[in-house]
């Protein structure tokens, strides 16, 4: 039998970012940026610069509802990443994460790529920058290097998705892939080991399927991915983001926090004893149980109608 919920209980602050205190600059902002010595996915950057209206921004930001769309915009040189598309980008990842109202997001590239990785040209910042030494970097600085982010997350993939791009669509709960869709980590054809996407990929494809990408260097295409189970579905180029917006839309019609915590559960429980995971996910029913949404969907069900969630 399960236990009745307690009469009170704070949610976590993984689930909604609204009650912490977080500086909007983080320290180093607007410093010179350091030669990169981090591998090529080894993204982050150590200031989150605000985010305005302007059509030149190298991120765009848009909301509707509860979704919300992220999106690469430098399409001149295929979305690849510099300093200033980093910093908009952490920005924008931070924006959605603290913003209760924000529930879902899809993350794209405008035009013809969805992100081709570190721009080799004008790469300075791209990988973050940092006062001090290397022992001052901070480990978990973006979104793609394990920001913890427990709404549900979708990448829709339009054309080439390299290097960075790949580990923004690996760390998505769902990749939506166009037909023209490819897929490659080419770090070791240019003698730069891959590290985030060493430790995502493994357990999300399998050792081999993981090592095909990895170590071959090879791009890959859409089909291919969802084989591998990369691509969770492959579509028509111009169904993209209509069925982007679709899923979206699927996925807010869950309690928001329910889902947070579900995620959390699904994310945490892999290292740890069988136990441990069990009595952690009873925790976190509980707190997910004491909360208005649950006492909301509760009644619902109770009088046959749609529930309307508050994130709360």
């Amino acid at each position: 039998m399960r236990p009745k919920p307690m009469a009170r209980a704070s949610v976590p602050a993984s689930w909604t970012m609204s009650g912490q205190s977080r500086p909007s600059r983080l320290p180093g902002f607007g410093r010179p940026a350091r030669s990169p010595s981090v591998p090529l996915d080894r993204v982050g950057e150590s200031t989150v610069a605000p985010m305005g209206d302007s059509t030149d921004e190298a991120v765009g930001y848009d909301q509707d509802g509860h979704v919300v769309t992220i999106t690469y915009r430098r399409p001149e040189v295929l979305n690849a990443v510099n300093g200033p598309l980093r910093q908009e980008l952490n920005a924008a990842w931070e924006r959605f994460r603290d913003d209760q109202d924000a529930w879902v997001a899809i993350v794209t590239g405008e035009g013809r790529a969805f992100c081709a990785g570190a721009d080799m040209k004008d790469g300075a910042g791209s990988v973050g920058t940092w006062p001090g030494t290397f022992w001052e970097i901070p480990t978990l600085n973006s979104f793609e290097s394990g920001w913890e982010i427990f709404k549900p997350t979708i990448a829709a993939v339009n054309g080439p998705c390299i290097g960075y791009g790949l580990t923004a669509a690996a760390a998505c709960d769902f990749v939506l892939a166009a037909e023209s869709a490819t897929f490659a980590y080419p770090e070791v054809r240019i003698g730069v080991p891959t590290i985030v996407g060493a430790l995502r990929l493994p357990p999300k494809l399998g050792w081999q399927h993981a090592m095909e990408l990895l170590l071959l260097g090879d791009p890959i295409d859409a089909a291919r991915a969802q084989e591998i189970g990369l691509a969770w579905n492959v579509v028509p180029d111009e169904q993209l983001m209509d069925e982007a917006r679709a899923l979206a839309a699927r996925l807010t019609k869950g309690a928001p926090l329910a889902q947070r915590a579900t995620k959390e559960m699904a994310w945490r429980s892999r290292e740890l004893p069988w136990i441990d995971a069990v009595r952690f996910g009873e925790t976190m029913r509980r707190v997910a149980g004491a909360t208005e949404d649950a006492s909301e969907g509760r009644a619902a069900a109770a009088e046959g109608r749609e529930p309307q969630w508050k994130g709360r």
